[in-house]
């Protein structure tokens, strides 16, 4: 659920408002891949409820989603294909918003666009950071990525938001699941 609130924590009320609007929900049956590596995709998608595996061919699974996820972020800002493929664990809902709607948004609204793509950045670079830790080159390990909380992990910036972001993912939710 924390990368959610890197991403939620940077954007507005109404930008949050604008990705629930562009979106449409998709219920992912369990055992269904979602993504597929190495073939384009062209959504990004908030996993709303259920779990998720991430797996990379000839490693195996790399990693588990729950709840708050943002999965295809890569591909939007690379074009590249899919560098992992997600399938569902269990019976799954996802927010897919199509790559398309999202770029003529970042053409049309400069706010929204820098909001956006500060999120997106540092979202990946937490995750870069633990990936490397993961690798022995760091020493404490702390990461988005990690089930455990360690004191001082978010940064300030993300501190500020948390709260905001928390609130503006539940009123998605609420918008999205019509309980709101």
């Amino acid at each position: 659920m924390r990368k959610v609130l890197y991403i939620l924590g940077q954007l507005s009320d109404e930008d949050v408002d604008w990705l629930a609007i562009a979106g449409s929900r998709q219920k992912v049956a369990k055992g269904r891949t979602l993504v597929q590596q190495g073939k384009p995709i062209d959504s990004v998608y908030v996993l709303l409820d259920g779990r998720m595996s991430v797996s990379i061919e000839k490693l195996g699974v790399v990693a588990k989603l729950g709840a708050g996820e943002i999965i295809g972020e890569m591909s939007l800002v690379d074009s590249h294909p899919a560098s992992a493929s997600v399938a569902a664990l269990q019976d799954s809902l996802v927010l897919a918003i199509l790559q398309a709607s999202i770029k003529a948004k970042l053409e049309a609204d400069i706010g929204f666009a820098a909001r956006f793509y500060k999120a997106i950045a540092t979202f990946l670079s937490d995750r870069m950071r633990g990936t490397v830790s993961r690798l022995g080159y760091g020493e404490d390990g702390a990461s988005l990525d990690d089930e455990v909380e360690l004191a001082g992990e978010l940064d300030e910036n993300v501190l500020d938001t948390v709260h905001l972001a928390g609130s503006r993912f539940d009123r998605m939710l609420k918008k999205l699941l019509g309980t709101g």
